[in-house]
């Protein structure tokens, strides 16, 4: 990246700490400023302190961040920085460390005296992160002296204090805090968490190195991501369970109107789009003006180029922008002064510069590297060509999906039993493999705000497959014309016709497979359903326990040892072990799975912070590579709980 634009020369001393208003309700209603009190909140505190030693490093002076979490779960951040000022704030007559802990929308952020570009909640990371722990250590290296403060559950306990020397060479800020137990739901902090939000950051901060240890007692490891290539090993990281088409990771950079930029971006062989769009290095998962950049920049770029290649024949329709994007794997980055947030969960970047700046140095610099690599031009156009063939044939099959209205006659899938109401927020559609145990459950539901989906064996894994494919498949295409959402761009989540989509499959290996491919399917073709709460699976139970015409069931190992404990394993006990819902009889399965008074159901979640590891997660397990999958199961083979051989 080109340092001129990203290095900052203006002063960063104590008066570039500016005050905008006090902490006082940050304990009272958190969730108004890190967003939940859940285990997310919890692990946003890291990120929050971590983001502001990255704010150096892209300033230019940091190129160290050390990530512990300590025995007790509480958390220790290192960086090399220039440390916090601590000479005197005028304007509040303490130290600015002391503002930057405990003044809320206090920092170098503010007045565009201390950073040019900075990632972090908008300026109230730190004295966030203060209030809502326990207690809150910081420790500054400068002038060859150790500077410390302690603050307890946001209350400065004593006044900034030089507690050692130091080699005069080193600076730097050291933050230790405990989270606050009375304010989060739960302090455990988990590895693998953090662990995919830090490497990301590594990724997006070109020759940084960030460590994470675990120095938690049987869980000590520790992790280290320094990427020099920045984001384009990002793209190569997404991209390694799939084939790469040609062997260039392309990557473009450059400055316009104050906006840097950078773009990777690679196509493979698979038919899913990734592209992931970032501002000052935090994740935008609704996309924005540099997204939108971007796609202007290719569309227009490569059928410009397959019109100059005679690729595209003169009555050729134009390619279209999803034709060209199948199989693309891209990151946009751009850093901006003043990000603009729109949108209800301001996750969508506004800054019209910003699609200016992203659509001229791509269109650029894209158009040179074509102009080099004309084998390149040609592979994507031709794949973009078979795209668009595909795309025409699932048009068309697409109407056959879509729901009956007062203007269509298409009926919902004849094997649908529906239920009776009408109103979405009452109902429930379980989809259930196979005919036995869908007449199981048809004869045991509530008709009334239960309806049932049976599918016949394994339905298309739609990770291998294009749309056409998938439109053509007859189990996909009942899926999708009984939820009544539609697919792609074509999904309104106001047109869904149950509240809960329920995934009910056997409890061994077979059922755990159909239940994956099914939420491969929603997660490529309907993610709103997934992220607003909409689809659970269904807990069949393993074992069923009759003991004197007492029925007990038992939903695991433990709970089944916990049962024959209580009431004793003397011999005078029937053990039933289920091997699948079929085995039910319709009062049972009703009973253990499918009464809202006594079933259990898991809710699926998919949070925006995790999402690029959950792509490659489903990439890696549903793909055509083999070896990713193998690693994948060699790595966690030691945490597997249920072994079906």
């Amino acid at each position: 990246m080109d340092t001129e634009s990203t290095v900052v020369t203006n002063e960063y001393g104590a008066d570039q700490i500016q005050i905008l208003e006090g902490l006082e309700a940050v304990r009272k209603r958190p969730g108004m400023y890190i967003g939940t009190t859940s285990i997310r909140g919890l692990h946003h505190l890291v990120y929050e302190i971590v983001d502001n030693s990255v704010d150096e490093a892209l300033a230019g002076y940091c190129s160290h961040i050390e990530v512990t979490i300590n025995q007790d779960n509480s958390i220790t951040v290192v960086d090399d920085g220039r440390g916090i000022p601590v000479g005197i704030n005028k304007k509040a007559g303490i130290p600015a460390v002391e503002v930057v802990f405990t003044v809320l929308h206090a920092g170098g952020k503010f007045g565009g005296g201390g950073y040019k570009v900075s990632g972090g909640l908008h300026g109230v990371g730190a004295s966030v992160v203060n209030a809502l722990s326990d207690w809150l250590e910081v420790q500054i290296y400068h002038d060859g002296k150790i500077y410390k403060q302690r603050y307890e559950r946001g209350k400065t306990m004593y006044k900034l204090k030089v507690v050692g020397e130091c080699d005069p060479e080193k600076t730097g800020t050291r933050v230790d805090f405990k989270p606050d137990g009375t304010i989060f739901e739960e302090t455990v902090y988990d590895f693998k968490t953090l662990k995919t939000r830090l490497r990301e950051t590594a990724f997006l901060t070109k020759g940084l190195k960030i460590t994470l240890r675990d120095a938690r007692e049987g869980q000590e490891q520790e992790k280290v991501f320094h990427y020099e290539g920045g984001i384009k090993e990002f793209v190569q990281y997404l991209n390694k369970s799939n084939e790469g088409l040609y062997q260039d990771i392309l990557y473009f950079e450059g400055v316009q109107n104050d906006v840097v930029v950078e773009v990777s971006m690679q196509h493979n062989d698979s038919y899913n789009e990734t592209v992931y769009g970032f501002v000052n290095n935090i994740l935008t998962p609704e996309g924005g003006m540099h997204v939108m950049g971007f796609r202007q920049a290719l569309t227009r770029t490569f059928n410009d180029y397959g019109r100059k290649m005679k690729l595209l024949k003169d009555n050729d329709e134009n390619l279209s922008g999803e034709d060209i994007r199948e199989g693309l794997t891209a990151i946009i980055s751009v850093k901006i002064g003043d990000p603009q947030f729109e949108g209800q969960t301001k996750q969508k970047l506004g800054n019209s510069e910003a699609r200016s700046a992203v659509d001229a140095v791509v269109s650029k610099q894209l158009g040179i590297y074509l102009e080099q690599h004309p084998d390149v031009g040609k592979t994507i156009i031709e794949k973009s060509l078979v795209s668009q063939r595909a795309r025409e044939a699932a048009r068309k099959a697409r109407d056959l999906t879509r729901r009956k209205t007062a203007l269509d006659g298409l009926a919902l899938p004849g094997k649908l039993a529906d239920c009776s109401d009408k109103d979405p927020k009452h109902c429930e559609i379980f989809i259930v493999e196979g005919d036995s145990a869908g007449g199981s459950a048809k004869v045991a539901r509530n008709r009334r705000t239960q309806a049932i989906l049976p599918l016949r064996g394994k339905i298309l894994n739609v990770e291998k497959a294009r749309l056409d494919r998938i439109y053509g498949n007859a189990e996909i295409r009942s899926m999708i014309t009984a939820f009544g959402t539609g697919i792609h761009d074509d999904f309104d989540l106001s047109k869904l016709r149950y509240d809960k989509i329920i995934i009910m499959t056997d409890a061994d290996v077979d059922g755990a497979h159909i239940a994956t491919l099914m939420l491969t399917f929603l997660y490529r073709f309907m993610p709103e359903l997934i992220k607003s709460g909409h689809v659970y699976l269904a807990k069949p139970p393993l074992y069923k326990v009759e003991r004197n015409k007492k029925v007990w069931y038992a939903y695991s190992d433990e709970e089944l040892n916990k049962i024959m404990n209580e009431i004793g394993r003397d011999g005078g006990n029937r053990i039933q072990r289920y091997k699948g819902l079929g085995e039910m009889d319709a009062d049972q399965l009703w009973e253990t799975t499918m009464d809202p008074e006594n079933r259990v159901l898991l809710r699926v979640n998919m949070d925006d912070d995790d999402a690029s590891e959950i792509d490659l997660t489903f990439t890696t397990l549903m793909g055509d590579k083999v070896e990713p999958r193998r690693e994948f199961i060699e790595e966690r083979a030691k945490d597997v709980q249920n072994l079906d051989i």
